[in-house]
Protein backbone atom coordinates (compact mmCIF):
# COMPACT_ATOMS: atom_id res chain seq x y z
CA UNK A 1 0.00 0.00 0.00
CA UNK A 2 1.57 3.39 -0.79
CA UNK A 3 0.59 6.88 1.69
CA UNK A 4 -3.70 5.59 1.68
CA UNK A 5 -3.72 3.97 5.00
CA UNK A 6 -5.59 5.77 7.53
CA UNK A 7 -7.00 4.96 10.77
CA UNK A 8 -10.66 6.35 11.09
CA UNK A 9 -10.97 9.95 13.02
CA UNK A 10 -13.20 10.75 15.79
CA UNK A 11 -16.01 12.73 15.45
CA UNK A 12 -16.91 15.76 17.71
CA UNK A 13 -16.40 14.54 21.96
CA UNK A 14 -19.13 14.79 24.47
CA UNK A 15 -17.08 15.47 27.46
CA UNK A 16 -14.94 18.74 28.12
CA UNK A 17 -11.31 19.63 27.67
CA UNK A 18 -9.18 20.07 30.50
CA UNK A 19 -9.23 23.53 31.73
CA UNK A 20 -12.35 24.45 29.65
CA UNK A 21 -14.89 23.09 32.29
CA UNK A 22 -14.84 21.80 35.80
CA UNK A 23 -18.38 20.51 35.35
CA UNK A 24 -18.62 17.21 36.49
CA UNK A 25 -20.14 14.41 34.54
CA UNK A 26 -22.10 12.05 35.99
CA UNK A 27 -20.21 8.67 36.12
CA UNK A 28 -23.20 6.82 34.73
CA UNK A 29 -22.08 7.41 31.90
CA UNK A 30 -18.95 5.12 32.61
CA UNK A 31 -19.24 1.40 31.76
CA UNK A 32 -20.47 -0.83 34.65
CA UNK A 33 -17.41 -1.89 36.88
CA UNK A 34 -16.67 -5.09 38.79
CA UNK A 35 -15.70 -5.84 42.31
CA UNK A 36 -12.28 -7.73 42.46
CA UNK A 37 -14.00 -10.63 44.63
CA UNK A 38 -14.08 -14.12 42.17
CA UNK A 39 -12.14 -11.84 39.49
CA UNK A 40 -9.66 -15.01 39.04
CA UNK A 41 -12.73 -17.47 38.35
CA UNK A 42 -14.73 -14.86 36.56
CA UNK A 43 -15.35 -16.11 32.47
CA UNK A 44 -15.32 -12.20 31.78
CA UNK A 45 -11.58 -11.93 31.68
CA UNK A 46 -9.82 -14.59 29.65
CA UNK A 47 -7.97 -17.48 30.28
CA UNK A 48 -5.28 -15.93 31.72
CA UNK A 49 -7.18 -14.41 34.47
CA UNK A 50 -8.52 -17.72 35.70
CA UNK A 51 -5.39 -19.04 36.57
CA UNK A 52 -2.59 -18.39 38.93
CA UNK A 53 -1.32 -14.61 38.22
CA UNK A 54 1.45 -14.57 36.02
CA UNK A 55 4.73 -13.08 36.49
CA UNK A 56 7.73 -12.10 34.60
CA UNK A 57 10.89 -10.39 35.51
CA UNK A 58 11.42 -7.00 33.22
CA UNK A 59 14.78 -4.71 32.59
CA UNK A 60 13.98 -1.18 32.32
CA UNK A 61 16.58 1.34 31.24
CA UNK A 62 15.66 5.41 32.46
CA UNK A 63 17.90 8.10 32.93
CA UNK A 64 17.47 8.06 36.39
CA UNK A 65 18.53 4.49 36.71
CA UNK A 66 18.67 0.87 35.67
CA UNK A 67 16.23 -1.60 37.52
CA UNK A 68 15.21 -5.20 37.65
CA UNK A 69 11.42 -5.25 38.71
CA UNK A 70 8.49 -8.26 38.96
CA UNK A 71 5.60 -7.11 36.74
CA UNK A 72 2.41 -9.03 38.47
CA UNK A 73 -1.06 -9.40 37.31
CA UNK A 74 -3.51 -8.95 39.76
CA UNK A 75 -1.05 -5.22 41.02
CA UNK A 76 -3.10 -2.61 41.62
CA UNK A 77 -2.08 0.62 39.66
CA UNK A 78 -0.34 1.63 42.01
CA UNK A 79 1.78 -1.21 42.66
CA UNK A 80 2.48 -1.72 38.65
CA UNK A 81 3.90 2.28 38.73
CA UNK A 82 5.86 2.31 41.53
CA UNK A 83 7.76 -1.30 39.54
CA UNK A 84 7.68 0.69 36.43
CA UNK A 85 9.18 3.54 36.78
CA UNK A 86 11.41 5.67 39.26
CA UNK A 87 9.51 9.01 38.26
CA UNK A 88 7.89 9.95 40.74
CA UNK A 89 6.23 13.21 38.90
CA UNK A 90 5.35 10.31 35.93
CA UNK A 91 3.54 7.99 38.84
CA UNK A 92 1.48 11.00 39.80
CA UNK A 93 0.82 12.08 36.38
CA UNK A 94 -0.37 8.45 35.11
CA UNK A 95 -2.37 8.08 38.76
CA UNK A 96 -4.52 11.81 37.94
CA UNK A 97 -5.14 10.30 34.09
CA UNK A 98 -6.53 7.26 35.62
CA UNK A 99 -8.61 9.14 37.88
CA UNK A 100 -9.63 11.68 35.15
CA UNK A 101 -10.82 8.67 33.42
CA UNK A 102 -12.72 7.09 36.30
CA UNK A 103 -15.09 10.61 36.90
CA UNK A 104 -15.53 12.12 33.72
CA UNK A 105 -13.46 15.27 34.55
CA UNK A 106 -10.34 16.04 33.20
CA UNK A 107 -9.51 18.83 35.77
CA UNK A 108 -7.92 16.57 37.76
CA UNK A 109 -5.12 16.14 35.56
CA UNK A 110 -4.36 19.78 37.51
CA UNK A 111 -4.08 17.55 40.79
CA UNK A 112 -1.08 15.87 39.53
CA UNK A 113 0.66 19.06 40.14
CA UNK A 114 2.97 18.02 37.58
CA UNK A 115 1.28 18.91 34.51
CA UNK A 116 2.41 22.11 32.40
CA UNK A 117 0.26 22.00 29.41
CA UNK A 118 -2.68 20.27 28.50
CA UNK A 119 -4.36 19.81 24.96
CA UNK A 120 -7.62 18.74 23.84
CA UNK A 121 -8.71 17.71 20.20
CA UNK A 122 -11.78 19.44 20.81
CA UNK A 123 -10.01 22.51 21.53
CA UNK A 124 -6.43 22.56 20.17
CA UNK A 125 -4.80 25.31 22.27
CA UNK A 126 -2.57 25.04 25.15
CA UNK A 127 -3.95 24.98 28.71
CA UNK A 128 -1.44 26.17 30.97
CA UNK A 129 -2.33 23.28 34.12
CA UNK A 130 0.19 25.30 36.70
CA UNK A 131 2.93 22.55 36.84
CA UNK A 132 6.55 22.84 36.21
CA UNK A 133 8.55 22.88 32.94
CA UNK A 134 11.30 21.36 34.60
CA UNK A 135 10.50 17.87 35.02
CA UNK A 136 7.08 18.66 34.26
CA UNK A 137 5.11 16.92 31.36
CA UNK A 138 2.54 17.80 28.60
CA UNK A 139 -0.56 16.07 28.23
CA UNK A 140 -2.53 15.96 24.56
CA UNK A 141 -5.89 13.92 24.61
CA UNK A 142 -8.70 12.85 22.91
CA UNK A 143 -12.20 13.24 25.29
CA UNK A 144 -13.75 10.98 23.57
CA UNK A 145 -13.17 8.68 20.45
CA UNK A 146 -16.32 7.13 19.22
CA UNK A 147 -18.87 10.43 20.20
CA UNK A 148 -20.37 9.07 16.60
CA UNK A 149 -21.70 5.69 17.90
CA UNK A 150 -21.82 6.64 21.72
CA UNK A 151 -25.39 6.65 21.20
CA UNK A 152 -26.08 3.43 20.52
CA UNK A 153 -24.09 2.27 23.09
CA UNK A 154 -21.36 0.73 21.57
CA UNK A 155 -18.03 1.05 23.48
CA UNK A 156 -15.91 4.26 22.81
CA UNK A 157 -12.93 5.64 24.67
CA UNK A 158 -10.33 8.62 25.84
CA UNK A 159 -7.00 8.68 23.99
CA UNK A 160 -4.07 10.39 25.90
CA UNK A 161 -0.17 11.20 24.89
CA UNK A 162 1.95 12.54 27.64
CA UNK A 163 5.59 14.31 26.69
CA UNK A 164 8.06 15.79 29.13
CA UNK A 165 8.60 19.50 29.72
CA UNK A 166 6.69 21.55 27.90
CA UNK A 167 6.51 21.11 24.44
CA UNK A 168 3.83 19.60 22.03
CA UNK A 169 4.73 20.84 18.65
CA UNK A 170 8.33 20.14 17.28
CA UNK A 171 8.19 16.48 19.31
CA UNK A 172 7.37 12.81 17.76
CA UNK A 173 5.55 9.71 18.98
CA UNK A 174 8.54 8.43 19.85
CA UNK A 175 9.11 11.38 22.19
CA UNK A 176 6.31 10.41 24.59
CA UNK A 177 7.20 9.14 27.92
CA UNK A 178 3.81 7.30 28.01
CA UNK A 179 0.47 7.26 26.05
CA UNK A 180 -2.86 5.44 27.42
CA UNK A 181 -6.42 4.95 26.27
CA UNK A 182 -9.56 4.60 28.76
CA UNK A 183 -12.32 2.24 27.28
CA UNK A 184 -15.96 2.32 28.46
CA UNK A 185 -17.52 -0.23 27.20
CA UNK A 186 -18.88 -4.16 29.50
CA UNK A 187 -15.85 -3.29 31.33
CA UNK A 188 -13.89 0.30 32.01
CA UNK A 189 -10.37 -0.16 31.27
CA UNK A 190 -7.53 1.91 31.27
CA UNK A 191 -4.72 0.60 28.89
CA UNK A 192 -0.94 1.95 29.42
CA UNK A 193 2.47 2.00 27.95
CA UNK A 194 5.44 3.48 29.55
CA UNK A 195 8.31 4.17 27.07
CA UNK A 196 11.19 2.22 27.98
CA UNK A 197 8.90 -0.38 29.92
CA UNK A 198 8.50 -3.61 28.04
CA UNK A 199 4.62 -4.55 26.99
CA UNK A 200 1.50 -2.48 26.73
CA UNK A 201 -0.73 -3.30 30.34
CA UNK A 202 -4.49 -3.25 31.09
CA UNK A 203 -6.13 -2.52 34.36
CA UNK A 204 -9.65 -3.16 35.42
CA UNK A 205 -11.67 -0.58 37.09
CA UNK A 206 -13.37 -1.76 40.24
CA UNK A 207 -16.17 -1.36 42.11
CA UNK A 208 -14.96 -0.02 45.06
CA UNK A 209 -12.94 2.44 42.54
CA UNK A 210 -9.12 1.11 42.03
CA UNK A 211 -7.67 0.13 38.74
CA UNK A 212 -6.33 -3.73 39.07
CA UNK A 213 -3.61 -5.03 36.31
CA UNK A 214 -5.10 -7.90 34.70
CA UNK A 215 -3.37 -8.11 31.22
CA UNK A 216 0.37 -7.47 29.97
CA UNK A 217 0.29 -8.03 26.03
CA UNK A 218 3.82 -7.80 24.59
CA UNK A 219 3.29 -9.46 21.21
CA UNK A 220 0.96 -9.23 18.74
CA UNK A 221 0.54 -12.21 16.45
CA UNK A 222 -0.98 -12.43 12.27
CA UNK A 223 -4.69 -13.50 13.29
CA UNK A 224 -6.73 -13.18 10.82
CA UNK A 225 -8.91 -10.66 11.71
CA UNK A 226 -9.53 -6.77 10.09
CA UNK A 227 -10.90 -3.94 10.87
CA UNK A 228 -11.68 -1.35 8.04
CA UNK A 229 -12.40 1.82 8.23
CA UNK A 230 -13.85 3.92 6.03
CA UNK A 231 -15.06 1.53 3.27
CA UNK A 232 -16.59 4.40 1.02
CA UNK A 233 -12.72 5.13 0.00
CA UNK A 234 -13.07 1.53 -2.22
CA UNK A 235 -15.09 3.68 -4.64
CA UNK A 236 -12.18 5.57 -5.63
CA UNK A 237 -8.79 3.74 -4.31
CA UNK A 238 -8.04 1.00 -6.14
CA UNK A 239 -4.94 -0.24 -3.95
CA UNK A 240 -7.52 0.33 -1.27
CA UNK A 241 -10.32 -2.07 -2.80
CA UNK A 242 -7.85 -4.51 -3.67
CA UNK A 243 -6.59 -5.05 -0.23
CA UNK A 244 -10.35 -5.15 1.10
CA UNK A 245 -10.69 -7.89 -1.44
CA UNK A 246 -7.86 -9.41 0.12
CA UNK A 247 -9.17 -10.08 3.13
CA UNK A 248 -12.61 -11.12 1.91
CA UNK A 249 -10.97 -14.05 -0.15
CA UNK A 250 -8.27 -15.21 2.05
CA UNK A 251 -11.38 -15.10 4.76
CA UNK A 252 -10.14 -12.92 7.48
CA UNK A 253 -12.74 -12.48 10.10
CA UNK A 254 -14.84 -8.52 10.28
CA UNK A 255 -14.75 -6.80 13.44
CA UNK A 256 -15.35 -3.37 13.11
CA UNK A 257 -16.82 -0.65 15.41
CA UNK A 258 -16.56 2.38 13.97
CA UNK A 259 -14.16 3.58 16.59
CA UNK A 260 -10.91 3.77 16.61
CA UNK A 261 -10.36 2.72 20.31
CA UNK A 262 -12.41 -0.32 20.78
CA UNK A 263 -10.62 -1.55 17.38
CA UNK A 264 -7.44 -0.83 18.31
CA UNK A 265 -7.62 -2.26 21.82
CA UNK A 266 -9.23 -5.30 20.25
CA UNK A 267 -5.76 -6.05 18.37
CA UNK A 268 -3.77 -5.46 21.89
CA UNK A 269 -6.02 -7.75 24.12
CA UNK A 270 -6.69 -10.40 21.57
CA UNK A 271 -2.60 -10.10 20.45
CA UNK A 272 -4.03 -10.24 16.58
CA UNK A 273 -5.59 -8.69 13.84
CA UNK A 274 -5.10 -5.39 11.80
CA UNK A 275 -6.32 -2.01 11.50
CA UNK A 276 -6.84 -0.05 8.32
CA UNK A 277 -8.30 3.26 7.64
CA UNK A 278 -7.71 4.29 4.01
CA UNK A 279 -7.92 8.15 2.34
CA UNK A 280 -9.07 8.18 -1.20
CA UNK A 281 -9.50 11.49 -3.58
CA UNK A 282 -12.62 12.37 -2.63
CA UNK A 283 -12.54 11.44 1.58
CA UNK A 284 -9.28 13.70 2.79
CA UNK A 285 -7.47 12.92 5.83
CA UNK A 286 -9.43 13.67 9.35
CA UNK A 287 -6.76 11.77 11.89
CA UNK A 288 -4.86 13.84 14.55
CA UNK A 289 -1.51 12.86 14.76
CA UNK A 290 -0.98 14.84 18.53
CA UNK A 291 -4.32 13.33 19.73
CA UNK A 292 -4.80 10.13 18.21
CA UNK A 293 -2.01 8.69 16.02
CA UNK A 294 1.11 9.07 18.04
CA UNK A 295 -0.14 7.71 21.39
CA UNK A 296 -1.93 4.62 19.53
CA UNK A 297 1.33 4.04 17.90
CA UNK A 298 3.27 3.87 21.11
CA UNK A 299 0.58 1.53 22.85
CA UNK A 300 0.53 -0.90 19.62
CA UNK A 301 4.25 -0.88 18.96
CA UNK A 302 5.24 -1.16 22.94
CA UNK A 303 2.91 -4.02 22.56
CA UNK A 304 4.81 -5.90 19.90
CA UNK A 305 2.97 -4.81 16.90
CA UNK A 306 3.60 -2.20 13.97
CA UNK A 307 2.23 1.34 12.93
CA UNK A 308 2.89 2.95 9.83
CA UNK A 309 1.34 5.81 7.45
CA UNK A 310 2.80 4.32 4.17
CA UNK A 311 5.86 5.13 4.37
CA UNK A 312 7.07 5.32 8.42
CA UNK A 313 6.41 4.35 12.01
CA UNK A 314 3.90 6.98 12.78
CA UNK A 315 5.86 7.66 15.94
CA UNK A 316 8.55 9.15 13.33
CA UNK A 317 6.14 11.89 11.88
CA UNK A 318 6.88 15.74 13.35
CA UNK A 319 3.85 17.40 14.73
CA UNK A 320 4.55 21.00 13.18
CA UNK A 321 1.28 22.19 14.64
CA UNK A 322 -1.00 20.90 17.59
CA UNK A 323 -3.38 20.15 14.65
CA UNK A 324 -2.10 18.80 12.14
CA UNK A 325 -3.93 15.96 10.82
CA UNK A 326 -2.41 12.65 9.37
CA UNK A 327 -3.62 11.09 6.15
CA UNK A 328 -2.19 7.85 6.97
CA UNK A 329 -1.91 5.62 10.10
CA UNK A 330 -1.79 2.06 10.73
CA UNK A 331 -1.96 -0.32 13.07
CA UNK A 332 -1.43 -3.98 12.30
CA UNK A 333 0.73 -7.09 12.83
CA UNK A 334 4.42 -7.25 11.93
CA UNK A 335 5.36 -9.96 9.85
CA UNK A 336 6.63 -10.22 6.15
CA UNK A 337 7.24 -13.65 5.20
CA UNK A 338 8.56 -15.77 2.09
CA UNK A 339 9.75 -18.86 1.26
CA UNK A 340 12.29 -20.49 -1.92
CA UNK A 341 12.85 -23.91 -2.35
CA UNK A 342 15.15 -25.87 -5.14
CA UNK A 343 16.34 -29.04 -6.23
CA UNK A 344 19.81 -30.04 -4.84
CA UNK A 345 21.55 -32.87 -7.17
CA UNK A 346 22.90 -34.86 -4.32
CA UNK A 347 22.17 -37.03 -0.87
CA UNK A 348 20.20 -35.82 1.98
CA UNK A 349 22.85 -36.40 4.10
CA UNK A 350 25.73 -34.91 1.89
CA UNK A 351 23.30 -31.59 1.52
CA UNK A 352 22.95 -31.36 5.63
CA UNK A 353 26.54 -32.06 6.59
CA UNK A 354 27.40 -28.58 3.96
CA UNK A 355 24.25 -26.32 5.45
CA UNK A 356 24.23 -27.52 9.27
CA UNK A 357 27.80 -26.40 9.45
CA UNK A 358 28.71 -22.53 10.49
CA UNK A 359 32.25 -23.15 8.97
CA UNK A 360 30.95 -24.48 6.03
CA UNK A 361 28.68 -21.00 5.21
CA UNK A 362 30.68 -19.32 2.96
CA UNK A 363 30.77 -22.08 0.89
CA UNK A 364 27.61 -22.01 -0.58
CA UNK A 365 26.43 -18.28 0.33
CA UNK A 366 28.88 -16.38 -2.16
CA UNK A 367 28.27 -12.88 -0.32
CA UNK A 368 29.54 -14.53 3.15
CA UNK A 369 32.91 -13.50 4.09
CA UNK A 370 33.56 -14.66 7.50
CA UNK A 371 31.52 -16.79 10.45
CA UNK A 372 32.05 -16.24 13.97
CA UNK A 373 31.24 -18.24 17.17
CA UNK A 374 29.89 -15.70 20.02
CA UNK A 375 28.53 -17.84 22.70
CA UNK A 376 26.94 -21.53 22.85
CA UNK A 377 27.68 -24.63 21.49
CA UNK A 378 27.40 -25.40 17.44
CA UNK A 379 23.82 -27.21 16.85
CA UNK A 380 22.33 -26.91 20.22
CA UNK A 381 19.68 -23.94 20.69
CA UNK A 382 21.04 -20.60 21.78
CA UNK A 383 24.01 -20.99 19.99
CA UNK A 384 25.14 -17.93 18.73
CA UNK A 385 26.81 -16.72 15.50
CA UNK A 386 28.44 -13.35 13.54
CA UNK A 387 28.06 -13.76 9.84
CA UNK A 388 29.79 -10.60 7.66
CA UNK A 389 30.10 -10.11 4.11
CA UNK A 390 27.92 -8.10 1.58
CA UNK A 391 24.66 -10.38 1.83
CA UNK A 392 22.46 -6.85 1.80
CA UNK A 393 24.47 -3.87 0.16
CA UNK A 394 25.70 -0.79 2.49
CA UNK A 395 24.82 2.98 1.17
CA UNK A 396 29.13 3.10 2.11
CA UNK A 397 29.75 0.63 0.68
CA UNK A 398 30.93 -1.49 3.40
CA UNK A 399 30.36 -4.44 4.95
CA UNK A 400 27.39 -5.62 6.42
CA UNK A 401 27.03 -7.92 9.54
CA UNK A 402 24.42 -9.75 11.19
CA UNK A 403 24.14 -11.58 14.91
CA UNK A 404 21.71 -14.52 15.25
CA UNK A 405 20.97 -17.13 17.61
CA UNK A 406 19.79 -20.44 16.95
CA UNK A 407 15.99 -20.90 18.12
CA UNK A 408 15.75 -24.95 17.26
CA UNK A 409 18.18 -27.99 15.28
CA UNK A 410 16.60 -31.20 14.61
CA UNK A 411 19.17 -33.81 12.62
CA UNK A 412 16.74 -36.48 12.56
CA UNK A 413 14.41 -34.08 10.31
CA UNK A 414 17.27 -31.92 8.96
CA UNK A 415 15.78 -28.52 10.15
CA UNK A 416 16.84 -25.87 11.93
CA UNK A 417 15.87 -22.13 12.55
CA UNK A 418 17.81 -18.68 13.45
CA UNK A 419 16.70 -15.76 14.49
CA UNK A 420 18.34 -13.01 13.32
CA UNK A 421 19.20 -10.59 17.04
CA UNK A 422 21.07 -7.65 15.42
CA UNK A 423 22.42 -6.72 12.28
CA UNK A 424 22.88 -3.00 10.50
CA UNK A 425 20.90 -4.33 7.76
CA UNK A 426 17.50 -3.49 9.41
CA UNK A 427 16.24 -7.00 9.72
CA UNK A 428 16.49 -7.57 13.58
CA UNK A 429 14.02 -10.22 14.95
CA UNK A 430 13.63 -12.04 10.98
CA UNK A 431 13.79 -15.63 11.14
CA UNK A 432 15.06 -17.95 9.09
CA UNK A 433 14.37 -21.42 8.59
CA UNK A 434 15.76 -24.11 6.64
CA UNK A 435 14.42 -27.87 6.00
CA UNK A 436 16.06 -30.55 3.93
CA UNK A 437 13.36 -33.44 2.08
CA UNK A 438 14.93 -36.77 0.77
CA UNK A 439 13.52 -36.00 -3.04
CA UNK A 440 15.06 -39.71 -4.12
CA UNK A 441 17.30 -40.99 -7.15
CA UNK A 442 19.67 -39.11 -4.53
CA UNK A 443 18.08 -35.57 -4.84
CA UNK A 444 17.41 -33.24 -2.12
CA UNK A 445 14.47 -30.55 -1.79
CA UNK A 446 15.87 -27.64 0.03
CA UNK A 447 12.90 -25.40 1.91
CA UNK A 448 13.77 -22.03 2.94
CA UNK A 449 11.08 -19.80 5.10
CA UNK A 450 11.41 -16.51 6.40
CA UNK A 451 9.20 -14.25 8.14
CA UNK A 452 10.74 -10.43 9.00
CA UNK A 453 9.80 -7.37 10.76
CA UNK A 454 8.33 -4.83 8.43
CA UNK A 455 11.39 -2.42 7.15
CA UNK A 456 10.77 1.23 7.49
CA UNK A 457 11.25 3.16 4.68
CA UNK A 458 11.12 -0.65 2.46
CA UNK A 459 7.85 -1.62 -0.15
CA UNK A 460 6.80 -5.40 1.52
CA UNK A 461 7.50 -7.22 -2.02
CA UNK A 462 10.19 -5.46 -2.85
CA UNK A 463 11.66 -6.87 0.56
CA UNK A 464 10.29 -10.27 0.24
CA UNK A 465 11.12 -10.41 -3.41
CA UNK A 466 14.80 -9.47 -2.68
CA UNK A 467 15.73 -12.03 0.96
CA UNK A 468 13.40 -14.56 -1.79
CA UNK A 469 16.43 -13.99 -4.59
CA UNK A 470 19.00 -14.01 -2.28
CA UNK A 471 18.35 -17.45 -0.42
CA UNK A 472 17.58 -19.10 -3.77
CA UNK A 473 20.72 -18.06 -4.96
CA UNK A 474 22.06 -19.46 -1.90
CA UNK A 475 20.72 -22.68 -2.64
CA UNK A 476 21.80 -22.83 -5.88
CA UNK A 477 25.10 -22.66 -5.10
CA UNK A 478 24.78 -25.31 -2.34
CA UNK A 479 25.32 -28.55 -5.53
CA UNK A 480 28.66 -26.41 -7.08
CA UNK A 481 29.84 -26.35 -3.47
CA UNK A 482 29.63 -29.78 -2.90
CA UNK A 483 31.61 -30.52 -6.20
CA UNK A 484 34.03 -28.19 -5.22
CA UNK A 485 34.65 -29.67 -1.86
CA UNK A 486 36.01 -32.85 -4.00
CA UNK A 487 37.80 -31.62 -6.41
CA UNK A 488 39.05 -35.47 -8.41
CA UNK A 489 41.46 -35.25 -10.73
CA UNK A 490 40.54 -38.65 -13.24
CA UNK A 491 41.12 -40.30 -16.31
CA UNK A 492 38.01 -40.21 -18.71
CA UNK A 493 37.72 -41.65 -22.24
CA UNK A 494 37.53 -39.11 -24.68
CA UNK A 495 36.31 -39.45 -28.61
CA UNK A 496 37.26 -36.98 -31.27
CA UNK A 497 37.57 -37.69 -34.95
CA UNK A 498 36.75 -41.25 -34.40
CA UNK A 499 39.95 -42.09 -32.14
CA UNK A 500 39.19 -42.47 -28.19
CA UNK A 501 42.17 -41.70 -25.92
CA UNK A 502 42.09 -41.01 -22.33
CA UNK A 503 42.50 -37.41 -20.97
CA UNK A 504 43.15 -35.80 -17.29
CA UNK A 505 39.47 -34.31 -16.36
CA UNK A 506 38.54 -32.88 -13.23
CA UNK A 507 35.06 -34.57 -11.69
CA UNK A 508 34.85 -36.04 -15.20
CA UNK A 509 35.20 -32.33 -17.09
CA UNK A 510 37.72 -30.46 -19.29
CA UNK A 511 38.83 -28.15 -18.70
CA UNK A 512 37.58 -28.04 -14.66
CA UNK A 513 34.28 -27.01 -13.63
CA UNK A 514 34.18 -22.96 -12.70
CA UNK A 515 35.60 -21.75 -9.78
CA UNK A 516 34.04 -18.52 -8.11
CA UNK A 517 35.74 -16.21 -5.96
CA UNK A 518 35.57 -12.22 -4.95
CA UNK A 519 38.83 -10.16 -5.93
CA UNK A 520 41.46 -10.68 -3.35
CA UNK A 521 39.90 -13.66 -1.25
CA UNK A 522 41.80 -16.29 -0.32
CA UNK A 523 40.59 -19.58 -2.23
CA UNK A 524 41.30 -22.91 -1.06
CA UNK A 525 40.62 -25.95 -3.67
CA UNK A 526 40.81 -29.59 -2.43
CA UNK A 527 42.35 -31.81 -5.18
CA UNK A 528 42.25 -35.69 -4.85
CA UNK A 529 44.54 -36.94 -7.50
CA UNK A 530 43.22 -40.21 -8.28
CA UNK A 531 45.65 -40.86 -11.60
CA UNK A 532 48.58 -43.27 -10.60
CA UNK A 533 51.22 -41.04 -11.02
CA UNK A 534 51.88 -37.37 -10.40
CA UNK A 535 50.39 -34.94 -13.41
CA UNK A 536 50.38 -31.20 -14.16
CA UNK A 537 47.26 -29.71 -15.16
CA UNK A 538 45.91 -26.36 -16.54
CA UNK A 539 42.44 -25.87 -15.04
Amino acid sequence: MEATIACCSSARALLPAAGISTHQHSTSVVAPSFSSKGLKSSSLFGESLRQVPRSSLKFSTTKQSSHVTKCEIGDSLEEFLAKATPDKGLIRLLLSMGEALRTISFKALSYSHVCKYACSEEVPELQDMGGPVEGGFSVAFDPLDGSSIVDTNFTVGTIFGVWPGDKLTGVTGRDQVAAAMGIYGPRTTYVLAIKGFPGTHEFLLLDEGKWQHVKETTEIGEGKMFSPGNLRATFDNPDYDKLISYYVKEKYTLRYTGGMVPDVNQIIVKEKGVFTNVISPTTKAKLRLLFEVAPLGLLIENAGGYSSDGQQSVLDKVVVNLDDRTQASEARTAKWRGSVGGIVEAPIDKVWSMVSQTKRLAEWMPMVERCTDLAGEEGVPGYVRLVSGFMFPQDDGDRSWIKEKLVSMDSSQHSYAYKLEASNVGLDGSVNSLKLVDYGDESTLVDWSFEVNPVESAREDSTVDYLGFLYKSCINRIEAALEAASKKVVFKSTTNLCSSKPIVTVNGKFPGPALYAREDYTVIVKVTNHVNHSVTIHW
